[in-house]
């Protein structure tokens, strides 16, 4: 890769980020809705009992890292919002005959997304901490890595959807069909020793219940598989993703 491939990723990073940045109901947008679920459903269900939750934790501690995987993979959608706003603007087709190669644009639109899925979900990892989440401050960093595999997995699923749609109302809606079931069955709510069987399988074929689950070991200590295969699976699934979602976007006509 020459430098000018490094100049153009550079480029489509900084305007990714900058659109997050000045578009501030976007970013309050997906702040508050978190908070909500926090503080209505985590002090709601507070004095709910789950037996595979230990004594020393409460509902809100147990809640927290899904809520915050929830902002990322939110946050995350509109890495494929933004090729379609582009595609129907002209500037996607005016990026695309530059003399770089597409690699390097997806490269650079999908380090946007990430980092500003990554920003989001710090931003409600502290609001957690606020509100008297009990935090390990030792899996503090290996918790950033499952935010940042879980904003790589969703950003790479977004440009799947999107390279293959041209409606943005579409793609929201069809986003919305997929990322709401995924999210609910990925124990962000509820343990998985809890549910019924025929519930634990659909959640245990669902990509974004490795990374929950993961994100929650290493914040609170409480996990259902273990942390390696969760970190193992979750990299996988990103990197599946990312690369499905390059090729496609790579195929796709501006």
């Amino acid at each position: 890769m020459n430098t000018v491939e490094f100049q153009a990723i550079y480029v489509m990073w900084l305007r990714q980020t900058k659109r997050f940045i000045r578009a501030r109901s976007r970013l309050i947008g997906n702040i508050v809705q978190p908070f909500f679920f926090l503080a209505i459903m985590g002090f709601g269900f507070n004095t709910a009992r789950f037996a595979s939750i230990p004594l020393n934790y409460s509902y809100i501690d147990f809640l927290s890292p899904g809520i915050i995987a929830m902002a990322v993979l939110f946050s995350s959608m509109f890495a494929g919002i933004s090729v379609l706003w582009d595609k129907q603007f002209g500037f996607l087709q005016e990026v695309l005959v530059a003399p770089v190669s597409r690699l390097s644009i997806v490269i650079g639109r999908t380090l946007g997304g990430a980092t500003t899925a990554l920003i989001q979900g710090v931003f409600v990892l502290i609001i957690s901490f606020v509100l008297g989440v009990k935090f390990s401050l030792n899996g503090l960093l290996q918790g950033l890595i499952f935010m940042v595999l879980i904003a790589f997995f969703s950003v790479g699923f977004g440009l799947i959807i999107a390279s293959r749609m041209e409606d943005i109302h579409g793609f929201q809606l069809i986003m919305n069909l997929l990322i709401f079931p995924m999210f609910f069955l990925s124990s962000a709510f509820f343990p998985i020793k809890d549910l019924p069987n025929w519930l634990k399988a659909l959640t245990y074929i669902n990509p974004l219940t490795y990374g929950v689950d993961g994100l929650r070991g290493s914040l609170i200590g409480i996990s259902y598989f273990p942390l390696l295969l969760d970190l193992t699976l979750t990299f996988l699934f990103a990197a599946a993703t990312m690369i499905v979602g390059s090729y496609s976007f790579k195929k796709s006509e501006a």
